[in-house]
């Protein structure tokens, strides 16, 4: 059957089985970011965008995404690399396996933060909050303290960058 969806902002079509996982269907199309660690939804290394909000591409069936918006990590390079400084700085990116899924569901999750924040006026983000959100990306060489350190300071980067943006309106 064949498939027609957007894949990191470009019109695609592929012909699949109607029973094909979207994350073999994204390999073979040459995302190579988007990896299988465990095919039960249990390890976040398939973890895609659609629509704009993290999924497990491994619980997708291909067929699901017609018509519709997938973002993979090729997709967001800009994005991606700029959190990656910041893992690196606290030496949380070890062997990388699984730093396509986690920085993917990062980026969705500050997206989410950010706009639930300027809705309530709010700007906190409580640490709990962080590891629920990420509770389902295993990371087999850290203990997850530098991964928290690296999205508390692209958070609080972020949050002082958007307000001196907001300052500069200001007395503009």
């Amino acid at each position: 059957m064949e498939i027609r969806f957007i894949l990191n902002q470009k019109q695609v079509a592929v012909d699949a089985a109607p029973d094909a996982v979207l994350m073999n269907v994204l390999r073979d199309l040459g995302c190579k970011s988007v990896k299988c660690g465990c095919e039960t939804t249990n390890c976040g290394l398939c973890t895609v965008w659609i629509d704009g909000k993290s999924r497990l591409s491994c619980s997708v069936l291909a067929a699901g995404v017609a018509g519709r918006e997938v973002t993979t990590l090729e997709g967001v390079e800009e994005e991606a690399a700029e959190f990656g400084r910041f893992l690196a700085e606290e030496g949380a990116e070890q062997c990388g396996f699984c730093s396509p899924g986690f920085i993917m569901n990062v980026l969705a999750m500050v997206k989410e933060f950010e706009e639930r924040d300027a809705a309530s006026g709010s700007g906190v983000w409580d640490i709990e909050e962080i590891k629920e959100y990420l509770a389902g990306n295993l990371c087999r060489c850290t203990g997850y303290m530098g991964q928290l350190r690296a999205i508390q300071n692209y958070m609080a980067e972020r949050r002082g960058a958007a307000e001196g943006r907001e300052m500069k309106e200001v007395q503009a």
